[in-house]
């Protein structure tokens, strides 16, 4: 029997778990395919629709922990923590072909001790290789080149090997969707790209060589472009994904236009790893009202990303 794509609770207190339970009940065909994780009481409560139960314990998870829908609290964010070391897990050992995350809460999870500033690194530390944060599913297509990182410190990021790993994810995520010769964009980091030197160098004296070294392996590469107005020029054909330098500069445009569809890929790893590209809403958990597209869409986008990679 092939493995399974583990689904992960996320934080139990917010809408991960309402939204894999309507993804569940909406693909009762795709169910089986699937292996939902997270605490005990849920998992042994829900329709699951044909979809195989892993229930967490340990490491200071209750086994009769029930959330409180709408109120995180730091035994909740073990749960969370804990489902995420059991899809990682059994993902090295070939239970699972890959994993879709719920969202989980940064800060709730630091009280508990996680180390990490996101789930990306998290993945990256337990299966290996160099993580690149993108997104797709929507009508847009962006990878970040830096992410979780302060906004002055972008700058001292675009290295020659950071410039051509974002290239390199941009250039699988695009062909993982069906492009034979993507048109990749890359953002300025300045206004107007720099306007050749006048706004400032970093376009001309860093980015643009690497850039330009890498085309012979990437022919749609462009140079930097102005960041204003790329992500518009994707929406209208003329690229096939855009490479944003930091976080804002690809999520702002993204958010805009693509807030209930788009889905975070996790590039560069020996594993496939998505996401809804949306919070824990504890404001609105329970309540019957949170969207599960983006959950629908990052479970299609895994089961992709896992053919193009030959299935795993």
């Amino acid at each position: 029997m092939s493995a399974k794509l583990a689904l992960t609770c996320g934080d139990p207190a917010g809408v991960g778990p309402e939204i894999i339970e309507a993804w569940l009940k909406a693909h009762r065909a795709e169910a089986r395919e699937v292996a939902v994780i997270g605490p005990a009481r849920w998992v042994e409560s829900i329709d699951l629709c044909g979809a195989t139960a892993v229930a967490v314990a340990g490491d200071g998870v209750d086994a009769d922990f029930s959330a409180v829908l709408g109120q995180p609290s730091v035994e909740g964010a073990r749960v969370a923590l804990a489902a995420m070391e059991r899809a990682a897990a059994g993902t090295l050992s070939g239970e699972f072909s890959g994993v879709v995350t719920g969202p989980v809460s940064k800060s709730w999870l630091q009280k508990a001790g996680y180390a990490f500033p996101g789930q990306t690194e998290f993945f990256a530390a337990r299966w290996g290789g160099e993580p690149t944060m993108a997104f797709c599913g929507g009508k847009l297509r962006v990878v970040l080149l830096t992410w979780h990182i302060p906004l002055r410190e972008v700058a001292g990021q675009l290295t020659e090997a950071n410039i051509e790993r974002a290239v390199r994810a941009a250039d699988e995520l695009a062909r993982a969707e069906g492009v034979a010769a993507p048109r990749i964009g890359v953002c300025g980091l300045n206004p107007h790209a720099g306007e050749d030197g006048l706004l400032g160098s970093e376009e001309r004296d860093v980015i643009d060589p690497v850039l330009g070294r890498l085309r012979g392996d990437f022919p749609g590469l462009s140079r930097c472009e102005a960041g204003d107005t790329l992500f518009a020029r994707s929406l209208r054909g003329e690229f096939d994904v855009v490479i944003a330098l930091y976080h804002d500069q690809g999520l702002a445009p993204l958010k805009t236009v693509d807030f209930d569809e788009a889905v975070n890929v996790t590039l560069g790893l020996p594993h496939v790893r998505t996401s809804p590209d949306h919070g824990t809403a504890f404001g609105i958990a329970g309540k019957g009202v949170a969207s599960a597209t983006s959950f629908a869409n990052a479970v299609t986008v895994a089961r992709r990303l896992i053919n193009a990679r030959g299935g795993q």
